[in-house]
């Protein structure tokens, strides 16, 4: 089979229409109809990536509880929220907690497929040898590529695959402004300028926590962003 995949859906038929879909892609695909019972299959297997809704029965945060503890599990597991609930406080809401996407479900099934695809991509990288590691140094900060790995003085930044794609294209070339499409080109992503700043405000805080001086990040107001040269 392919890469294992979970969707935590608590409509029936959704669940049922977007496990058989993924399968047919090749993926490996396990539908579970609430937080609990997502909970009770992960403890003994974690998938490859997850597919979350929000509301999920009668918990109409359920969604974000199991991403906040599956983020808690595993930094770097791909979650992808696939919901009705499209808000931009809704949106924020999920990439705070660490989800690598936001979709609705007015999203096409190629297009989610894709998305996915991208994600998987990105993970490989995790699987590269370390002897064959491209590092890049910047003053304090050391960026390991293959392992997607970030240290600021020493102590690891936990980045999503998401946060740190977005790092990587800023700090590839210090001192350049990347604009919104920029980053969303390199890192694979389909969002708009809003979830953008989301993850851009995420990531500033994931370094501050690591160094409360950090401010490598600057903001160019109608531009973009740029990593301090």
């Amino acid at each position: 089979m392919g890469r294992s995949i979970a969707i935590v859906e608590d409509e029936p038929s959704i669940r049922a229409n977007y496990v058989e879909a993924l399968t047919r892609f090749g993926y490996e695909v396990r539908g579970y109809a609430s937080r609990k019972a997502a909970s009770d299959g992960f403890a003994s297997r974690l998938p490859e990536l997850v597919i979350i809704d929000i509301g999920l029965g009668d918990e109409p945060e359920g969604g974000f509880d199991l991403c906040r503890e599956l983020r808690a599990k595993a930094a770097t597991l791909p979650i992808i929220f696939l919901t009705a609930r499209d808000s931009d406080f809704d949106v924020i809401s999920g990439l705070r907690l660490g989800a690598d996407d936001y979709l609705s479900k007015d999203t096409s099934l190629h297009h989610l497929a894709a998305r996915i695809g991208a994600l998987f991509r990105r993970i490989e990288a995790l699987k590269q040898p370390a002897n064959s590691e491209t590092v890049i140094e910047h003053g304090p900060l050391k960026l390991e590529s293959e392992r997607m790995r970030i240290t600021w003085n020493g102590a690891e930044v936990p980045l999503t695959v998401t946060e740190f794609w977005m790092v990587h294209t800023l700090v590839r070339f210090p001192g350049h402004v990347k604009n919104r499409d920029q980053l969303m080109r390199e890192a694979e992503l389909v969002v708009d300028d809003a979830t953008i700043t989301s993850h851009i405000k995420r990531i500033r805080k994931k370094f501050i926590a690591v160094a409360a001086d950090f401010d490598a990040i600057e903001t160019m107001h109608g531009a973009g962003y740029r990593w301090r040269s």
